[in-house]
């Protein structure tokens, strides 16, 4: 480097203030009578330590030197540490169960019984009958065991959770046949052969990734066989030459030799998807009917209501669940226990479909897709041109009915000269709330499907706003 622009260099980093005098500026005096100082120290050092950073770069502008403009960058840092890092996102993605952005939205009566639950007592524990104390699944078990045709059912914190409290009730130092197909990996590197070998059960598998017969369970029972299990594909599908035995089969062969058959059925359903268009996915009661002793399923996916891991199933089973060490350990807190009784409560009362935001968003129909679509085009038309609507597709997401679409419509925005796709996700991103579409074809695309009704006024006024500030 040249003498002259080392000295340069130099006067720059001798002219940055110190620590103290940047917290003495009014924006940092004032920030400073409500975030904790040591933050604010923290920021100014993390501020002047990039911005010496970047002058050694040659990547600064001499107003990056301005006093005010370094406090203000300290009060962003400082502001950005406050505030909740769990927000509210506008979904336009059109997947409806999105694992990331929090699977299933809560119904509005769902979410009123959280809020009455944490702001106040409850009778979560205690018989208001006897006056003593009672059973928090009490709240829950019969709405689960009529709705699922069980004798009885009990709900811990995730269905990765009541498959591992199963397995390690049941299996424990004994053998579980499985398909080698269904040996499954899911979200998060949850792999059934690794749960297994921490619940003390020792795995058996058969027949081939492709096709499993009933003969191969029935072949496999030795005396050391404690369960035969069924791990439903709710995340893949395999397609082509297959073969499975039904879940009937399965029954037979297991009590035949005084067995278990346990279907773990993943995301689980209570409603025929077939109605909406979709493959069927076997429901809760399809697996009760067919034979299954113990079913487990989650409480978040296509059911529509909170993260929770449910098992139904016979009474005896349910019963020594009910007693394990592990109850305690993965049981529910009171405002889960609040969401999932109203939302079990939806389908008690045959209102799911009206009420839960999944299944109406699983319900809608294209054509009206179509004109809520067609509404936003011609709002946006005047401050974003060439904005259009075209065809696309909505998936379900969330480990459910793999591969499965259901026909949507879009509406699609281009991007405007001197800009790009990344700087306009990222934008949509830093907004409040965030809003998460797609993009195809350098269009960004929004599916009115899984936008709420309480946040397309929003939507549509952040993308008017975004246009605005492109167009500066």
């Amino acid at each position: 480097m040249p003498k002259e622009d080392q000295n340069e260099l130099n006067k720059l980093m001798r002219n940055l203030p110190g620590v103290e005098k940047l917290l003495q500026t009014p924006v940092l005096r004032d920030l400073g009578q409500t975030a904790p100082h040591d933050l604010l120290v923290e920021a100014a050092r993390q501020t002047l330590d990039e911005t010496r950073q970047n002058i050694r770069q040659g990547q600064f502008l001499f107003t990056d030197l301005d006093l005010e403009v370094l406090a203000g960058e300290v009060a962003r840092r400082v502001e950005q540490s406050l505030e909740s890092s769990l927000r509210e996102v506008i979904n336009a993605t059109g997947v409806i169960l999105h694992t990331n952005l929090g699977r299933a939205p809560l119904s509005r009566e769902a979410i009123a019984a959280v809020a009455a639950s944490a702001g106040s007592y409850s009778n979560l524990e205690y018989d208001l009958e006897s006056g003593e104390r009672g059973s928090r699944l009490s709240h829950i078990e019969s709405l689960l065991a009529r709705l699922s045709g069980a004798e009885a059912a009990i709900a811990v914190n995730n269905n990765a959770a009541a498959v591992f409290m199963v397995l390690t009730a049941f299996a424990q130092g004994k053998e579980v046949i499985l398909s080698r197909g269904q040996a499954v990996e899911i979200g998060g590197g949850f792999r059934i052969p690794d749960v297994m070998r921490q619940t003390g059960a020792r795995l058996v598998e058969v027949g081939t990734t492709n096709k499993t017969y009933a003969t191969d369970y029935e072949s496999a029972v030795t005396p050391e066989t404690a369960m035969l299990m069924r791990v439903h594909s709710s995340n893949f599908k395999i397609i082509g030459f297959t073969a499975n035995p039904d879940l009937k089969e399965l029954a037979e062969i297991a009590h035949r030799h005084n067995l278990l058959l346990v279907d773990d059925l993943g995301s689980g359903t209570l409603l025929d998807t077939a109605r909406y268009g979709l493959t069927h996915e076997p429901t809760v009661g399809d697996s009760i009917r067919a034979g299954a002793d113990i079913v487990t399923f989650s409480g978040d996916k296509l059911l529509g209501g909170p993260q929770a891991g449910l098992i139904a199933g016979k009474k005896e089973y349910i019963a020594r669940l009910r007693k394990h060490p592990l109850a305690r350990a993965l049981r529910l807190d009171k405002m889960t226990l609040a969401a999932l009784q109203a939302t079990l409560q939806h389908y008690l009362r045959d209102e799911a479909e009206r009420k839960i935001p999944v299944w109406q968003m699983l319900s809608r129909q294209p054509g009206d897709l179509r004109e809520q679509a067609g509404r936003w085009q011609a709002r946006l038309e005047r401050v974003w041109p060439g904005a259009t609507i075209v065809q696309g597709e909505s998936t379900i997401g969330g480990g459910s009915l793999p591969g499965e679409t259901l026909p949507t419509w879009l509406l699609a925005l281009p991007v405007p000269p001197d800009s790009s796709i990344n700087r306009l996700q990222a934008e949509l991103r830093s907004q409040r709330p965030p809003v998460i579409g797609r993009v195809e074809h350098d269009c960004l695309l929004f599916d009115p499907r899984t936008v709420l009704d309480f946040q397309e006024e929003t939507l549509l006024a952040t993308l008017e706003h975004l246009a605005s500030q492109d167009s500066q």
